[in-house]
């Protein structure tokens, strides 16, 4: 299925980006490659993530090996990616 990132994910994107730059600039490809794996699975098995209790259209899955989670919902069309946040933060919509 074809994956599209909202323009807020973009910037979630941009933001862990420039935070890892910073921050850890030798895992940023490990980051990136991790998400690039993740986004696949996802693609390919849609409905395999748990749902979101508080958003009942939306999915999340996390990165696992690094403290982030994928907020995406489903559309007749494609999967939709929301947001891409650190786990240690609130809900994009909280």
């Amino acid at each position: 299925m074809k994956v599209i990132f909202t323009a807020a994910a973009v910037e979630d994107l941009s933001d862990i980006a420039d935070y890892l730059a910073a921050h850890y600039p030798n895992a940023n490809p490990f980051v990136e490659r991790r998400l690039h794996v993740v986004l696949a699975r996802i693609a390919r098995h849609p409905e395999s993530a748990q749902w979101v209790a508080e958003r009942p259209e939306v999915r999340m899955a996390p990165l696992v090996r690094y403290p982030y989670k994928i907020f995406y919902r489903i559309t007749p069309e494609a999967v939709e990616i929301l947001h891409i946040h650190h786990a240690a933060r609130r809900a994009p919509w909280e």
